[in-house]
């Protein structure tokens, strides 16, 4: 982000690691035109801060997460740009900057600016729907079909591996906590010991999935990431 922001011909005056090293900054005075802020990082949030400072400078939100873009906006945020960024997209942003259109933003205008959802299909009788990934809890692999499911809820897929699903997605964060389950982690609501060595995660209302004992440990950690 840093590269692309000076190609781009701006001044980067600082980078910071992580919420509490950005709220120290906030509390002195700098000049700065806008910060370009992550969601998901260590200590507050990016959208805590912005919804704890008010003060602080104009605000574009950088994340890979389209499912924060309308709560991001709510908290009036000036931009928010979906990673990977690319440069046509990053100069639209920094040319509404530079035309100080800083203001609340109409539907219209939103609907250009907010990244369109995920699809994929499911088979629906003798045709197919479209249904967004960020709906989905977790995939499973049974008798070499692959099924999308919301909680108990399950919906037949063109897939048959998980694997196919992983090189659909690539940056969604997914962990195959099962040889037949792959998980989002970011729809867990909770987790609990249970076995020695192995966990389980709440997806929906008495919902769980049992972890495998060698993913344990990077699941805990990838929860933890998005919850700190």
């Amino acid at each position: 982000m840093s590269r692309l922001l000076q190609e781009a011909g701006c001044t980067v005056a600082g980078e910071l690691g992580d919420g509490l090293a950005l709220l120290q900054w906030l509390n002195q005075p700098h000049e700065v035109d806008v910060i370009f802020l992550d969601i998901q990082m260590p200590g507050p949030n990016g959208m805590e801060i912005l919804a704890e400072a008010p003060a602080c400078p104009p605000v574009v939100f950088v994340t890979a997460h389209s499912t924060y873009a309308v709560r991001a906006f709510e908290l009036a945020a000036v931009d928010y740009l979906l990673k990977p960024v690319f440069e046509d997209r990053l100069a639209k942003c920094l040319q509404r900057l530079r035309n100080q259109l800083i203001r609340p933003l109409s539907p219209t205008e939103l609907r250009t600016l907010l990244p369109p959802p995920v699809r994929f299909p499911i088979r629906a009788g003798d045709g197919e729907i479209f249904m967004e990934l960020d709906l989905v809890t977790h995939f499973e692999l049974e008798h070499e079909r692959v099924w999308a499911c919301r909680g108990l809820n399950r919906y037949v897929t063109r897939w048959t591996t998980l694997s196919e699903v992983e090189e659909a997605f690539p940056d969604d964060g997914m962990l195959r906590i099962q040889r037949h389950l792959l998980l989002r982690p970011q729809m867990v609501k909770g987790v609990r010991p249970t076995t020695v060595g192995r966990i389980k995660v709440m997806i929906a209302p008495k919902v769980e999935l049992t972890v495998s004992r060698a993913m344990t440990p990077r699941t805990r950690e990838c929860i933890r990431a998005r919850t700190v």
